[in-house]
């Protein structure tokens, strides 16, 4: 009964510390338009800003991704702990251009480290809970980040601040508590060679992670377009200027994520996958649509749809994966995994940050939604063809 107690409790920790630090990653995502009048920077310094924590949380993963299978799961999500509570001191503290970029990218190292160590960690927790809290706990951390924050610059006082502060408490407490967890894989040598930047992708996985790859490229790729450019795309088409906003559009997509993978946690990964490329070009479609007639309810209709083409599509990839790791090899193909998802996430996103100053940020939109929306076809498509090929060898 104790050790019972002590697995729930380490897996609730658990989830809410790799939600805590995806909330951090989408909490300056409302902020941002306060940080470009206050500081008088363009869109295309806009995702630089965004872009260089996905750079540098991609450095992390190829880099110290796989080390806490080799010094242990508690050292390396204390590491990762601290290095995000000195990020929010820069946040905090920040007064420029620099200070948010160099934020930005200590709280990326330090997401990409946490997030490789604690899937791996839940994984080991529990085999049958740990896919699932490693599907929805990065969702609705992005949403509590951007929402919570929204709220708070919208109703609370010192709206560039009070986010980082809670969010410093609450890591500072993570910190301390992380010594109580029980250590769930032995150290093995090879620390310092890990350490090479590479990705560790297990024979058996490669070719179900290429599979995976054009429909998880395309949900990446909404998910980073909206935590960098979607606040500033409503706000030039409705006109909108409400804090909440930022907040709210990206709570809309992984909110709705989260309810899907959570409706979907009985489901096999190819139903999953299936959904997720049926649902994410007809949400993309509604998007468009609610853009070019500013109309807000579309774009949030839209944005719902194409949040449960997310959640599905997220999970269907993570639920394909997940068995095919061996122990040792889990935090390693963890971190292959999200090294493709947050290329996807960000290079896009940075690509449609320097399009939108020539072409302008509505026809960039078009052109972003049109390429999402022939991946997920196309992952469909092969999908269909797949299934129509096993039913013929069947036969």
């Amino acid at each position: 009964m104790t050790s019972l107690a002590s697995n729930r409790s380490s897996l609730w920790f658990l989830a809410i510390t790799l939600l805590s630090f995806l909330a951090a990653s989408t909490a300056p995502t409302p902020l941002y338009h306060l940080y470009q009048d206050q500081l008088h920077f363009s869109a295309a310094v806009l995702t630089l800003i965004f872009g260089v924590y996905a750079l540098s949380l991609l450095a992390a993963l190829l880099t110290v991704g796989s080390l806490s299978d080799h010094v242990g799961r508690k050292p390396v999500i204390f590491s990762a702990v601290v290095l995000n509570a000195l990020a929010m001191l820069l946040f905090i503290y920040a007064d420029s251009v620099a200070w948010l970029i160099s934020a930005r990218v200590l709280q990326g190292f330090a997401t990409g480290m946490a997030t490789a160590v604690l899937s791996a960690t839940l994984l080991d927790t529990d085999r049958q809970q740990g896919p699932l809290i490693n599907s929805v706990a990065p969702l609705l951390g992005m949403a509590l980040g951007g929402m919570g924050c929204g709220l708070l610059a919208e109703f609370a006082p010192a709206p560039l601040q009070l986010t980082y502060w809670l969010l410093l408490g609450l890591f500072v407490l993570q910190g301390i508590y992380v010594w109580r967890l029980p250590e769930s894989v032995s150290p093995q040598s090879g620390a310092w060679a890990s350490l090479k930047p590479t990705l560790h992708v297990p024979t058996q996985a490669r070719s179900t992670l290429w599979q995976v790859l054009p429909l998880n490229t395309a949900t990446w790729a909404l998910g980073g377009f909206y935590a960098s450019l979607a606040p500033s795309l409503v706000r030039t088409a409705t006109g909108s200027t409400s804090n909440l906003i930022g907040g709210a559009t990206v709570a809309a997509l992984t909110v709705t994520g989260a309810l899907m993978i959570f409706t979907l946690r009985n489901r096999t990964a190819r139903q999953a996958l299936r959904l997720g490329a049926s649902l994410l070009p007809i949400g993309l479609v509604l998007i468009l649509l609610g853009v070019h007639s500013a109309s807000l309810p579309l774009f949030f209709l839209g944005t719902l749809v194409a949040g449960c083409g997310f959640g599905a599509g997220f999970l269907g990839a993570v639920r394909s994966l997940v068995p095919l790791a061996l122990a040792h090899e889990r935090a390693g193909l963890m971190s292959a995994y999200y090294v493709l998802s947050y290329l996807a996430f960000c290079l896009p996103a940075l690509l449609a940050g320097y399009l939108a100053r020539t072409y302008g940020l509505l026809a960039t939109t078009d052109g972003y939604g049109a390429v999402l929306i022939v991946l997920a076809v196309a992952a469909l498509l092969l999908s269909l063809r797949a299934k129509a090929v096993k039913v013929c060898s069947a036969s």
